[in-house]
Formats: C-alpha cells, structure tokens, sequence
C-alpha cells in the first residue's frame, strides 16, 4: 500500500485513512470480544488535520511509516484469523442446531395423542431413546425368547394342572385341561412361524405389532384360565401346602410376606427351594428397615457362594443347592458373639462366628420373596432376582435344634411351623405374575 504525497489531500489518502481507521476497530472489537492479546503491540491515538497524510503523521516516540505498515498488515493477518475462528464456529453451531432439531421433531412425535409407544402400556422396556434421536428397538430373539419362556411357564403350571386332575379325575377337568394344551400348541406354532417370518424379513413394523398382538391377547386369555383352574384346586389343598415360582428373571416378580419381623436377639429361618439357575440362584428373600436395606439377606449372586447379610455384615454360606432338585436350607443365627449355623437338607454343613454380634434384628420392615431390596419395599435388581421354586418359608424368634431343622427337613408331622413367620397363603401377596402352585416336595419323600 503506498502513502500519497505529503499534504496531497486527495481521494487516495482519504481512502487510506478510512481504511485503516476501519482495520484499528475491527481489531479492538475483536480483541474486546476474544480478550486476546498480541505481544507487544501498542495502540497509540495520534491527532491528524483534515488535509494532512495518515502515514507520514507519527506519534510521540512511535518508528517511521515502515513500522505503522508493519502494525497495518499485523493487524490485517488477525482479522482474517478472526474471521476464519467465526467461520467454524457458525459451522459447529449449524450442527448443532441440526441435532437439536431432530431432537425436537423425534420428541414432538412421541408426544403426539393416539401413538403407540411400543405397542401398549406394559411395554416401555422395548424402546430406549438416543440422544441424537435414533430410536433403537429391543431385538426380536429377545422378544421372542420372553414369549418362549411365557410358554414355558404355562406349560409347567398345566403339567401340574395335570397331577391334580389324576387325584380329582372329572370329566370337566379333564376337558379344560385338554382345551389348554391345544392352546399352547397352538401358540407354540404361531411363535415358531414368527420365528421364521423374522429371519427371513417378511415382518413389516406394522405386521409383526399386529402378529404380537394376536399372541399377547391369546397368553393373556390362556393364563386368566390357567389361574381360574388354579383358584379352583387351591380351595382343595391345606393352606400351607403350596410354593412360589419365579420362572425367569424380572425386577418385578416377587412375593411380600404381609407381616414384619419384631426385633429379634436370635432367628432361624428355614425353606424348601428348587432352583438350576446359573450363574447364581438369586435372592430367595431380603428384609429392609428404614436407613438399612440389607437388614437380614440371603443372596447367591453371579459365581459367588450363597450369603447370609445382617445389618450389611456378610458369612458365606456351605450350599449346594442349584441343581434343579428340592432342597431344605435353615439358617440359625443369635446376637451373642454373631453364632450361626447352615443346614441342608437336615444336615448341619458350616458354622461360624462374629456375624454382626450384638446387633439385634430391627422390627418394622418389609419382608420380600424373589428379589433384592436397594430400597425399602423396592428397588429391585433384575440381576439379583431369584429363579426357581420356593416353600415352606418360616421364621422363628429362637434358634431351632438339630433335632427340629431335622423333623422339618424330613416333612415330619412333628415340624412346627414358625412362630414369626409361618406359611400360609393368606400371609403371602404376590406381584408381577409369580405363581402359586401345590407343593410336592413333602409328597414325594413320603
């Protein structure tokens, strides 16, 4: 850029002057903006007449025209920076926006009256939001491998169905019970057809609601019947002659024992249980109290031994007990020294000491068969659920004899039921489609 002839005046020096007067702000808005800094450069504010030359008018203890020139191009090199940091960052926020925006519409979708969301109520587990708004579904094997084990599950309950009607043959029974099965044939074909329909893409979102729809409604129906027959065999049977199945894994299968625990010095407790779960039967049953959620436990969870917790003090315990058969396990435990005692199947198999001592059982609590209590009365751990059959669950304010854990082991008319805790059916309120069958165990021995 050359500079016009000392005191020319004309058109060329007013074009220089506005110009860099135009550079000096753009520089001082950016830097007031950024609050950057750019070595040593010094601004200096110099007075210059009307018809007078920009670059030949110098203030005090400034260099000559080359130095100002040197400043103007500095100064022209940190406005293109600028501009360029501006650039990407309208960029970055066009992004931004854009995602937001899907966001947006994705969220005003969902929110419209009349969608389905997953197909019904009792379905939110099978869609998970993405931040960026991509829905992802639950995979068809799981979906599939849940209707699977609902099946299962009914077919198990109508075997046992089945062992009743043999012990009150009529005809009706035997009637409904074959109108069942077919049922669950039948049911059976429809999941393997849309087993095959998946695999070889032939479901449409719209047809596979509507197919799953059609099977839910059918479960539904079968197992309002199942339970009808059910309701009508436990008006035969003594009110504790029945057990607890929890067929799969869920955070909502359970059983709450209507009655709490007083405070105790000393407990046994004792149950019948049946379990091939791996890794890990679950928990057979926890006792909360307010400020303690692991009050009284017994878990096995993942690859670890069976545990008993009092007050989140733990002792591994000496069963084996997952192998698909009836087991009886008790547990004895008193607050002196922390003295307990495991037995299996009438048999003492460990012992040991020091288990929260002088910590006596804290009354007011909730009781809960099948799951894991983080909270009290609830938040249970899908992970920590128990899989299986349980029975005869008893609690008593006393340590039991060897001779007692025996008689109950063996299902001797002499077992005494407990005396804080004994099964019935009216003591027990189930949730979440756990099931109550008649107990055979006892049977079987004798």
């Amino acid at each position: 850029m050359a500079a016009g002839p000392p005191g020319g005046g004309g058109g060329g020096g007013s074009s220089l002057r506005f110009f860099l007067l135009l550079l000096v702000l753009l520089s001082l808005l950016c830097l007031r903006g950024r609050g950057q800094s750019f070595g040593q450069t010094r601004f200096i504010c110099t007075s210059v007449p009307l018809d007078g030359d920009m670059c030949a008018a110098t203030a005090p203890g400034t260099g000559s025209a080359e130095e100002l020139k040197s400043t103007v191009l500095q100064l022209r090199e940190t406005v293109l920076q600028q501009k360029e940091t501006i650039m990407n960052q309208k960029e970055t926020i066009r992004e931004l926006t854009a995602k937001l925006g899907r966001c947006e519409s994705q969220s005003v979708l969902e929110g419209l009256p009349g969608e389905a969301k997953g197909g019904g109520a009792g379905r939110k587990a099978g869609f998970s939001k993405n931040t960026m708004g991509d829905l992802s579904r639950a995979p068809a094997a799981e979906t599939l491998s849940q209707l699977g084990q609902t099946l299962q599950s009914l077919k198990t309950r109508l075997e046992n169905l089945e062992q009743f009607s043999r012990m009150n043959s009529s005809s009706q029974t035997n009637n409904l019970r074959d109108i069942l099965q077919n049922k669950i044939d039948d049911l059976e074909r429809q999941v393997l057809s849309r087993v095959n329909s998946l695999e070889e893409g032939k479901f449409s979102p719209k047809n596979e609601s509507e197919e799953r729809g059609k099977i839910e409604s059918t479960l539904t129906s079968l197992h309002q019947r199942i339970s009808d027959l059910e309701k009508g065999q436990k008006d035969n049977r003594p009110p504790d002659r029945f057990q607890l199945t929890f067929p799969m894994r869920t955070n909502y299968m359970y059983a709450k024992v209507k009655k709490s625990l007083p405070e105790m010095y000393a407990f046994s407790v004792c149950m019948w249980m049946k379990s091939s779960a791996s890794p890990g039967m679950g928990t057979p049953f926890s006792y909360a109290v307010p400020g303690q959620a692991n009050e009284l436990v017994l878990i096995e969870w993942g690859n670890n031994p069976m545990e008993i917790l009092i007050n989140d003090k733990v002792a591994k315990l000496p069963f084996v007990i997952n192998d698909g058969k009836w087991h009886h396990i008790c547990v004895t435990w008193t607050t002196r020294d922390g003295v307990w005692e495991a037995y299996q199947d009438g048999t003492q198999t460990g012992s040991g000491e020091n288990l929260a001592p002088y910590h006596p059982i804290k009354p007011q609590g909730v009781l809960v068969l099948g799951q894991e209590q983080d909270t009290l009365g609830g938040g249970f751990d899908a992970t920590q659920a128990f899989v299986g059959e349980l029975a005869h669950f008893n609690v008593w304010d006393r340590k039991l004899s060897p001779g007692e854990v025996y008689s109950l082991a063996t299902c001797s008319t002499k077992a005494l039921a407990g005396n804080v805790i004994a099964w019935a059916e009216a003591n027990i309120d189930i949730y979440g489609g756990a099931t109550k069958w008649t107990f055979e165990a006892c049977r079987q021995l004798n």
